[in-house]
């Protein structure tokens, strides 16, 4: 389990994107990532495609997003809070990275599907279907983390012997 500080580090970039990096005393890094946040955030229309899928204005907010450009926004958003992670001391162990991986990777297969998928004959959208794509993106990670590692120390334990 990660130390206290790496935790608050990695919640602060779930919060804002780039913090994290200026709480850690990477003050270039952060800003870079806050400019693109930011860059990435107004050219995609992403506060008005969350208010609205807040809101219930599901089929608006998929109008309103930018998908040339909300697709950046999930690796960016993720990298972020793993790079936070990793430089205030998280992320020790071998394939640390592969939550963070799988989830950057299945946000924005969700987001690529968000504008026409249906679940059940409900349309979620840009927000939520990612949102929940999430789930299966850790799941996948932490298990395939858990199967290298002991694979890896399994290896080990031959090659010791």
């Amino acid at each position: 389990m990660a130390d206290k500080n790496a935790t608050g580090k990695l919640i602060w970039s779930i919060a804002i994107p780039g913090f994290g990096q200026l709480l850690n005393g990477k003050y270039i890094k952060g800003i870079v990532l806050i400019s693109l946040e930011f860059l990435v955030n107004v050219q995609g229309n992403l506060n008005e495609v969350i208010l609205l899928s807040f809101q219930g204005e599901i089929l608006k907010a998929s109008q309103q997003a930018d998908y040339q450009w909300v697709m950046f926004y999930p690796c960016l958003y993720i990298f972020t809070i793993w790079d936070a992670f990793k430089d205030a001391g998280g992320g020790k162990k071998p394939y640390s990275f592969l939550p963070f991986v799988f989830c950057a990777y299945f946000v924005t297969v969700g987001t690529i599907f968000s504008s026409k998928l249906t679940i059940f004959g409900i349309f979620l959208g840009p927000i939520w279907l990612p949102i929940l794509s999430i789930i299966p993106g850790l799941l996948i990670g932490f298990l395939l983390q858990k199967f290298i590692r002991r694979l890896s120390y399994k290896t080990q334990k031959t090659y010791t012997k």
